[in-house]
């Protein structure tokens, strides 16, 4: 059976090294995904890359609700949050932007 309680202190316990590794891994991948819609590469492309960024996404949105279970608010704690659901929000757009944009060019073509 899955502990959510250890894996919940266990982020807890390695809260340093664990931000060390997610916010740097959800700014890369997501700037990765912004890129890749701007350059106009295939949208499977970005599917996938935005795919594998919003895993990063979820894993701090995780970590950060671990420390909220027990209590702690603070900046950090919002900060962390914010920097993962603007993330998100990134990988969403850059996947639903296309399409919009992708329609209004025919439509516009066929007028």
């Amino acid at each position: 059976m899955f502990d959510f309680y250890n894996l919940a202190e266990f982020s807890r316990n390695n809260c340093l090294g664990i931000c060390a590794f997610l916010i740097p891994a959800n700014l890369l991948t997501t700037l990765l995904t912004i890129i890749l819609a701007v350059v106009g590469r295939p949208n499977f492309q970005i599917r996938q890359a935005a795919s594998f960024a919003s895993i990063f996404a979820l894993l701090m949105v995780l970590h950060v609700y671990s420390w909220f279970i027990i209590g702690v608010v603070m900046p950090p704690t919002y900060i962390l949050l914010g920097l993962a659901i603007t993330c998100l929000l990134a990988n969403v757009a850059a996947i639903i932007l296309p399409k919009r944009h992708l329609q209004a060019s025919t439509i516009s073509q066929n007028v």
